[in-house]
């Protein structure tokens, strides 16, 4: 999988694959995307966008910003891999 910005910005475990979202071999990101379908993986990353620029100032900073480039990187991905099977 190409990255678009989180490889760029950090490669810190709390961005990319924080700990407690694993559970044995399945991380939670990929139970939800198997959960919710293209489409609803797709509204639930822009919706996480959402949540950590809105939080940004007022919570973690840097670290919120790095997390919306993770859900946008995924987004963006996503609507690659959903445009070529159209």
């Amino acid at each position: 999988m190409e990255r678009f910005f989180g490889s760029i910005l950090t490669d810190d475990e709390a961005v990319h694959h924080p700990a407690h979202y694993t559970q044995g071999d399945i991380e939670c990101i990929d139970a939800l995307r198997a959960a919710l379908g293209v489409e609803g993986f797709k509204a639930y990353c822009r919706g996480a966008c959402f949540k950590y620029l809105w939080r940004t100032e007022h919570k973690n900073g840097v670290q919120d910003l790095q997390k919306c480039a993770w859900y946008l990187d995924r987004l963006i991905e996503e609507t690659i891999k959903s445009s070529k099977l159209s």
